[in-house]
């Protein structure tokens, strides 16, 4: 009886370690495995395999034991389970171009199954450094940067040839270096003369080109925003050389343009000698050479300053006689057209040596052509000073088709510095301190809503004293700049009119004397 139970428990272990193994055997198909159905048994994974072999796909089946495992591998930017190949002697062999493979042990024949070629054909696809994705980006950028400054820099080159071509007015044929106009001995004032008459469009361009480069730059003597205004020499004579900047190009270009206009020289308008652009390799300078004078603007000269009332009317009458002369239309064929300043104010106003003054920035002026009767407003973006802005300008209600609102805005403008000039009149050791027009209703750097409330809404004119109606010639002048504040701008006073007026009042002052 014992014998037979030992029999038993050994065949009941038998049983068991073979149900236990045999049942946790994991079958896979096999394609090699012919005596066994295509069929094997492993304790790891079961492994299938596509290939390309001679151009064609094949697959491949097998089991693939634990003491055989692969490491896993990612790759790039796909991650696969990739079981080492070396066991079925796929690597490195030549014969097969690329292959995909994949292990699975989640159930009994999980290889059965085809997976696709990643890689149809050809090498492994090779990925771009991030060296190389820069150097991509980059060079073709830097490439069409240098072209786009090129075309740039030609197009301002070649536009500023013909700024300087459309800005000449005299016959080629006497713009020689050797020209006789430009011996030693033949000053400024002669040379325009010889080239004008006196009364011309300027010196030929060659010869502007020449002063230009003869020119001392000294010091400077003023700041605005177009640039700076130099006191130069050129033989020994002293120039203003106002410099704009590359930006203000075309307000540099609208000033000489309005500057060579044929008969606007006048003895009370800034005269103009030469139009350069200096080129120093790092940036462009554009030169604008007028006359010079010592005692700067009517601005500067003010607050430095008092006069009698003599020379406040010879002062006064000196500038209506140049905004005249700007608004003054002559008929011919070397005729003069129209021209309003726009920018009128006392810091654009240069006081010569004799006490009277000329009319100098005419960046802004606009001029009338009679046959069209259109008006050419300049294209650059600056715009008028705010406190010397006329009422329709400042609600923008003026008709800018119309040449004749812009002399009446000018008109506006003029009274003003009447008004400036009139303060600064020394009337038996009396006078006033000088101030700018509304300096007791608005900041110093006004905004256009600021002025058109005090000049608009409420219709406010600066501050005229008691004592200026008991002296002759400032009542005078009180009358003119009221007549010039009139908030309907047809109700002004011309600039000839104007002139005439304060021509009249000293012609009758000598009679007096």
């Amino acid at each position: 009886m014992i014998n037979i139970s030992k029999a038993v428990l050994v065949l009941s272990f038998l049983y068991f370690c073979q149900n236990f193994y045999g049942g946790w055997a994991l079958k896979c198909k096999c394609d090699i495995c012919k005596d066994t159905n295509y069929t094997c048994e492993t304790d790891g994974y079961c492994f299938t395999s596509t290939f390309l072999k001679d151009g064609v796909v094949k697959y491949s089946y097998r089991c693939l034991d634990t003491y055989n495992l692969p490491e896993i591998i990612v790759q790039s930017n796909r991650s696969i389970q990739f079981c080492n190949d070396s066991i079925y002697g796929l690597q490195n062999n030549p014969e097969y171009t690329s292959m995909t493979s994949n292990c699975c042990n989640e159930r009994d024949y999980c290889n059965d199954r085809k997976i696709t070629l990643l890689p149809v054909t050809g090498p492994a696809p090779k990925y771009l450094t991030s060296l190389e994705i820069t150097a991509i980006i980059v060079i073709p950028t830097l490439a069409i940067c240098l072209i786009i400054g090129f075309v740039y820099f030609y197009h301002t080159s070649h536009q500023r040839r013909g700024l300087h071509h459309h800005l000449r007015h005299v016959d080629d044929s006497i713009e020689a270096p050797d020209h006789p106009i430009l011996n030693k001995g033949v000053n400024l004032k002669r040379m325009i003369e010889m080239t004008t008459s006196g009364s011309g469009s300027g010196l030929p361009l060659l010869v502007q080109r020449s002063i230009a480069r003869q020119i001392q730059l000294m010091e400077i003597i003023g700041q605005g925003r177009f640039g700076e205004v130099w006191k130069g020499k050129w033989r020994g004579e002293n120039v203003a050389v106002k410099i704009f900047s590359s930006r203000e190009e075309r307000s540099w270009f609208r000033e000489a343009e309005i500057y060579q206009t044929v008969m606007l020289r006048h003895d009370n308008i800034l005269g103009f000698i030469a139009a350069d652009n200096k080129d120093n390799g790092t940036w462009t300078q554009l030169w604008l050479i007028t006359d010079y004078h010592e005692h700067g603007s009517l601005f500067d000269f003010l607050g430095r300053n008092t006069m009698d009332t003599g020379d406040m009317i010879r002062m006064a009458l000196s500038i209506a006689t140049g905004l005249a002369h700007l608004h003054m239309d002559i008929m011919g064929t070397q005729g003069k057209p129209a021209i309003a300043h726009r920018d009128l104010k006392s810091k654009n106003v240069l006081v010569k040596s004799n006490g009277t003054c000329a009319i100098g920035d005419l960046g802004l002026a606009v001029r009338h052509d009679v046959v069209t009767d259109t008006v050419d407003i300049p294209l650059n973006n600056r715009v008028g000073t705010k406190r010397y802005m006329a009422p329709e300008v400042l609600d923008e209600t003026m008709n800018v088709e119309q040449f004749d609102s812009f002399k009446r805005a000018d008109v506006y403008a003029l009274g003003l510095i009447f008004w400036e000039i009139a303060r600064r009149c020394n009337v038996g050791g009396i006078y006033d301190e000088y101030q700018l027009p509304f300096y007791d209703a608005v900041p110093p750097d006004p905004t256009i809503d600021e002025m058109r409330r005090v000049v608009c809404i409420d219709k406010q004119r600066p501050n005229i004293p008691n004592r200026w109606q008991s002296c002759d010639a400032l009542y005078v002048m009180v009358k003119l700049m009221k007549e010039c504040w009139y908030q309907n701008a047809t109700a002004r006073l011309t600039a000839l009119r104007i002139k005439k007026t304060l021509s009249n009042f000293r012609a009758s002052e000598k009679l007096k004397m």
